[in-house]
């Protein structure tokens, strides 16, 4: 295979040629580098881009020409949110108030994938803090979807999906708090994963919504991104909520891929399909149908509290937010304005750094921790969470091995078609907020694209730990529907 044929397919082959020495690693990442030179223009994926790469690759060479057998990611190119701490790279999380900003250490992803030998060509775009469904808060100027550029490419990851989407990287990692890597996978065509709350560390990850948050790949297949989430997964003591637990599924992740999908029952829960566009329903049926002639079992399932699922995601993550940007005063980090005394700095220093979403949800997640309002909102909202994670209990323990719905109820929308209507962005989330309230995995798959050719995403929920059921179902479904690179988006 060609450079360019390895970097449009899967990761899998690029990592197996380069270990074998079919092809170079510094002719991976010269060809990286290009690519994003010439795409990358109009569609703003990346906020910054890694000088280095060429050098990493020639030590990769060299250690391969030795002898030395090279990791699961030998040479292969995964863009980075920019939320993930770099050393000797900016990690802005999309925000002023980070300019320039550059941590003194790596995220504990970052260590696992330079570990496995992969290459990282730069930092992606995203909505400021990771708070928003459309990449259009980024402190940047927004991402740009590479299937039509009028278009969003979704968000909080929509930089990593871009990237992905338009094959400048086979693969890439995200962060998804109620679904920044799901409905962004979903808009652009990709596969993007969510795993399971604690199966990968959050150290190193600039915090939203720390009960929440929950870093995954985004691949160009659905083989790819098991191989890297292999490569990230795992406990880790520097974070408190990492989960010892293992896979349901002794195989990997990646091994999952070849299970026998005959004889799973799959739940549809009505509750997801209400105010789905027509040709969204018409394409997550089809890929369902696929499903059912695979050998699976489709059956009609009730999720109740999922109408409340939008007002307690934003009731917890807004008090969440409130209380981690809380540190983002001026005097430890980052953007420090000019000021007489120290109450005019917070003020002046949050003022100019952050932008306007974010400012709306602090000032949000403040309101529901404040007196008198704690037990009305925040503590309600908690209960609410239980009653959505039981729903999910209730239904994988009458035998549902996973749950099957839309990621996203449209099509990706126009740039700033909703950025003057908040309540019109938060829907957006509808479809991916209950798992993660539930702390559950979840997989967005490419299925049938709309009548006009856009990308749409059906979405798998798993049991607690069983991303490797998701992964059969996954890469059965792309059996029906193969993976395909956008056309760039250089139209726009």
């Amino acid at each position: 295979m060609t450079v360019s044929e390895l970097l449009d397919g899967s990761p899998i082959a690029l990592g197996n040629a380069v270990r074998s020495g079919a092809v170079s690693a510094v002719e991976i990442a010269r060809a990286t580098i290009e690519r994003i030179t010439s795409r990358d223009g109009n569609l703003h994926a990346f906020l910054s881009t890694s000088e280095a790469i060429v050098d990493d690759a020639r030590v990769l060479d060299e250690r391969r020409t030795r002898g030395e057998t090279l990791g699961a990611l030998a040479g292969v190119p995964i863009a980075l949110k920019d939320a993930l701490a770099t050393r000797h790279a900016p990690t802005t999380a999309g925000s002023k108030i980070l300019e320039g900003y550059v941590p003194p250490y790596d995220a504990t992803v970052v260590q696992r994938l330079r570990a496995a030998d992969a290459l990282f060509p730069g930092k992606t775009n995203m909505d400021e803090f990771a708070m928003g469904s459309s990449t259009e808060n980024s402190a940047y100027g927004p991402c740009k979807n590479p299937w039509d550029a009028t278009r969003t490419p979704g968000g909080s990851s929509g930089g990593s999906a871009a990237a992905v989407a338009s094959r400048m990287t086979p693969a890439a990692l995200g962060s998804d708090t109620g679904g920044s890597i799901r409905q962004p996978a979903s808009f652009t065509g990709v596969v993007g994963v969510k795993p399971t709350y604690g199966r990968v560390s959050r150290y190193g990850l600039v915090a939203f919504a720390s009960s929440l948050d929950q870093i995954g790949p985004l691949a160009s297949d659905v083989r790819g991104a098991a191989r890297v989430l292999d490569v990230i997964a795992g406990h880790d003591a520097r974070d408190a909520t990492s989960s010892r637990a293992r896979s349901a599924d002794p195989m990997t992740f990646e091994a999952s891929c070849d299970r026998e999908v005959r004889g799973l029952r799959i739940g549809v829960p009505d509750e997801y399909f209400q105010g789905v566009a027509p040709e969204v329903d018409t394409s997550v049926r089809a890929a369902l149908a696929a499903l059912e002639t695979s050998g699976c079992t489709i059956e009609r399932v009730s999720l109740p509290h999922t109408t409340y699922a939008i007002a307690t995601y934003y009731v917890i993550a807004t008090a969440e937010a409130s209380s981690n940007l809380a540190r983002y005063d001026g005097v430890r980090f980052g953007h420090r304005a000019e000021a007489r005394d120290l109450a005019s700095l917070y003020g002046k220093t949050r003022d100019a750094g952050f932008g306007r979403e974010v400012k709306r949800r602090i000032l949000l997640g403040t309101f529901v921790l404040s007196a008198g309002y704690y037990d009305a909102y925040y503590v309600k909202a908690q209960k609410v969470r239980i009653l959505v994670a039981r729903d999910f209990e209730r239904t994988f323990g009458a035998g549902v091995d996973a749950i099957a719905c839309p990621t996203s109820a449209t099509a990706a929308f126009a740039l700033g078609e909703k950025t003057s209507d908040p309540l019109a962005m938060y829907q957006s989330d509808a479809c991916t907020l209950p798992a993660s309230l539930a702390g559950l995995p979840a997989i967005s798959v490419p299925c049938g694209p709309t009548p006009s050719g856009l990308p749409v995403g059906l979405q798998l929920i798993g049991r607690r730990d069983d991303e490797a059921t998701l992964f059969a179902l996954a890469a059965a479904c792309e059996r029906t529907y193969p993976p395909r690179p956008a056309p760039f988006g250089n139209r726009a």
